[in-house]
């Protein structure tokens, strides 16, 4: 499975960020500036497309016009930590994510948060059980019924949907919170839900 992960406009750790996607057996991908991506004259090869970028207040055109592309094609979406406040002005990113009003938001570094399990019995958290994590949180509006709610925490610094599924245009979209820095990034729970995110996206 071929994957891109999307940055740009804001800091992180590379190698610990990196080590996530090398150690998940069978997935080759390539980290790219937003407007490299956009540029790369392959971007339909990929399975699916990890957004962890920071764009704002809305998309270039040309932004604009190759993340719908992904979903016309059909290729799977990841929206990635503070990918889900990345272009607040711009409806159909807000559509992407599920959720309205994402110029709205608190921020809180090193949380410890007890992640429960809302959905069993989806692909991305069927088998997994509750875990505790360090990461920074939101607070924002959260996924409504529209989406598949999948992991929830009960914190009063954090949103409380943190993983939630949906579709837009022919595409498949896992949104989730989670993601800050290397407390997160080698938590083995946040890896695993990843990388089922990323392989329910690219139906696989």
């Amino acid at each position: 499975m071929k994957i891109a992960v999307v940055t740009g406009e804001h800091g992180f750790q590379e190698k610990q960020f990196d080590a996530v996607f090398e150690n998940m057996e069978g997935i080759q991908f390539v980290r790219e500036d937003l407007d490299d991506f956009i540029n790369h004259p392959n971007q339909q090869d990929y399975d699916t497309v990890v957004f962890y970028n920071f764009h704002r207040p809305y998309p270039t055109d040309p932004q604009a016009r190759a993340i719908l592309g992904l979903t016309e094609r059909g290729q799977g979406i990841v929206i990635l930590h503070h990918a889900i406040l990345a272009f607040p002005e711009w409806d159909a990113y807000s559509e992407m994510c599920g959720v309205n009003n994402r110029d709205e938001f608190g921020y809180y570094p090193r949380q410890t948060l007890n992640v429960q399990i809302a959905d069993a019995t989806h692909p991305i958290t069927e088998g997994l059980t509750d875990w505790e994590m360090g990461d920074e949180t939101y607070t924002m509006k959260s996924a409504g019924t529209d989406s598949a709610i999948l992991l929830t925490v009960d914190h009063p610094n954090s949103m409380e949907v943190l993983g939630w599924a949906r579709e837009y245009g022919e595409s498949r979209v896992f949104c989730l919170q989670s993601g800050h820095d290397d407390i997160t990034f080698s938590n083995p729970n946040f890896r695993e839900v990843l990388r089922r995110g990323i392989h329910w996206c690219a139906k696989a």
